[in-house]
């Protein structure tokens, strides 16, 4: 029963800990565009040029 007087305090610094992140999170605008991050995978960087694909074939 006593290791509820550290268990306690413990969760509750805890729990502050993680509202503080949100809210800074929240705060610096993290959770603004949640879709362009999905998208950018899908868009190449590069155009490959028949050059390059013409050494690659040889390898």
């Amino acid at each position: 029963m006593t290791i509820l007087y550290l268990m306690i305090p413990c969760t509750l610094i805890l729990v502050a800990a993680f509202v503080a992140a949100f809210i800074w999170a929240n705060e610096s605008d993290q959770f603004d565009d949640l879709e362009t991050p999905a998208f950018k995978i899908l868009i190449d960087e590069q155009n490959v040029t028949q050059k390059d694909s013409e050494e690659t074939e040889n390898v």
